[in-house]
């Protein structure tokens, strides 16, 4: 076992709470399974040795920060700081039937809620999921009841600001018919080691608007998962996009448990020089007449290192299921490198099911048609990789997110030369 895991086993929290039951599942979990090596399916392209001798760090003085704006966008901020939540909860203006507070300020009514969603919807292979839940010592609970429809969206800011160990945790439940909108951004920079999990139970004919927003660069390393339970006739649409870090992870998992469920997840990654980012996700169909389309399409700068792994698994009894997943990679260089490995994997009969994967580079011709027209190289870069995520980007459902979201990536462009 690791020298980082032993430590964080060894700090965590023996006082009992509502999830003492989950945390102790968990921390039993990890004894019995250790350390992820090289040979474990799920680790095999993404090494841990970073932080696998790294010795755990708490939090010194918080400084209160404030994610940056989005013009335009009514929302309800949370911001969690170097792993603590900042935000005053209480002090939210929120509607009738609408529940957002850390799990410490929670009735004993909710606190049942609660513990219904952590840890229920995220499989137990997730390994550092398991660590979320033994050492997150902050979480939110966010509820939102029968029919209730919330206009403003929930944007969950998770800054890392200096060297420190942080683990974060959300905890979702969409009442039947109800919708919102939620927004889970993560950025920093510095030397650190940070978890952040959340899970959603989305109850029966309810939507969610969901985006995962994995910025984090530099030195940091975050590995974090988003996990959906969907329930009779729900939808989901999820907007991914990650940066790459000196170690970025990040799981995904959608879990069909009623008929007529719809899901729709895009994602986009997009890795400067030498940084490494690994999606990894997984559908399961496990109920008849469920439709899911997943778009993955990653921009892998020079001498970085993207891996994707995209799994759906068609159950037995999961007749006339709709199940499509598309993989698409640019590289910038022939020292850049993607392990992409799509799957399907059905055992029922009456199905319709698609998955593809492609690797390509920058077209010269098109590259040296824009040049000769008296477009900059640095510009003309821009325009061919935009371009490559365009139809993706515009899929954004929310504009002020998507208006955004344009400079970012405009940015993140100009650092991805061409070697």
């Amino acid at each position: 076992m690791s020298q980082w895991l032993t430590q964080v086993i060894a700090n965590a929290s023996a006082t009992p709470d509502f999830l003492a039951p989950v945390r102790q599942q968990a921390l039993s979990t990890l004894q019995q399974n250790g350390w992820p090596g090289r040979r474990s399916e799920s680790w095999r392209f993404t090494p841990l040795t970073s932080v696998e001798q790294r010795e755990v760090k708490h939090a010194t003085d918080i400084a209160i920060q404030q994610a940056s704006d989005i013009a335009g966008l009514e929302a309800y901020e949370l911001v969690f700081v170097d792993g603590k939540l900042t935000t005053d909860c209480s002090a939210l203006s929120l509607p009738e039937g609408v529940t957002i507070a850390p799990f410490d300020k929670l009735s004993q009514e909710q606190q049942q809620q609660a513990a219904e969603v952590f840890g229920q919807i995220k499989p137990q292979h997730h390994v550092f999921g398991l660590v979320n839940d033994v050492a997150s010592e902050q979480g939110l609970f966010i509820d939102v009841a029968d029919g209730v429809a919330l206009d403003k969206t929930i944007r969950i800011a998770n800054l890392i600001t200096q060297d420190v160990d942080a683990h974060t945790r959300v905890a979702v439940r969409l009442g039947e018919g109800a919708s919102a909108k939620v927004l889970e951004q993560a950025e920093g920079n510095v030397a650190s080691m940070s978890t952040a999990f959340a899970e959603y139970a989305i109850g029966h004919n309810a939507h969610l608007e969901h985006y995962r927003f994995a910025l984090m660069t530099g030195q940091a390393k975050q590995i974090g998962g988003s996990h959906f339970g969907l329930g009779d006739g729900s939808t989901l649409n999820s907007t991914v996009v990650g940066f790459g870090s000196e170690l970025s992870r990040l799981d995904v998992d959608i879990i069909h448990r009623g008929e007529h469920a719809d899901a729709k997840m895009n994602a986009v990654y997009l890795l400067a020089e030498g940084e490494l980012f690994d999606l990894h996700t997984n559908i399961e169909h496990s109920t008849p007449n469920c439709t899911t389309e997943e778009n993955a399409r990653g921009i892998i700068g020079d001498n970085a290192r993207a891996v994707f792994n995209g799994r759906i698994h068609i159950h037995r009894d999961a007749q006339k299921t709709l199940a499509e997943l598309n993989n698409r990679n640019l590289l910038l260089s022939r020292r850049g490198l993607i392990n992409s490995k799509p799957e399907l994997e059905i055992y029922a009969d009456d199905v319709k099911c698609a998955h593809g994967c492609t690797v390509a580079e920058i077209d010269d011709e098109a590259l040296y048609y824009l040049l000769s027209r008296g477009i900059t190289r640095s510009k003309a870069l821009v325009i061919l990789n935009f371009g490559f995520i365009q139809e993706l980007v515009n899929q954004i459902p929310n504009a002020s997110i998507r208006e955004w979201l344009l400079p970012l990536l405009s940015d993140r462009f100009s650092r991805m030369e061409v070697k």
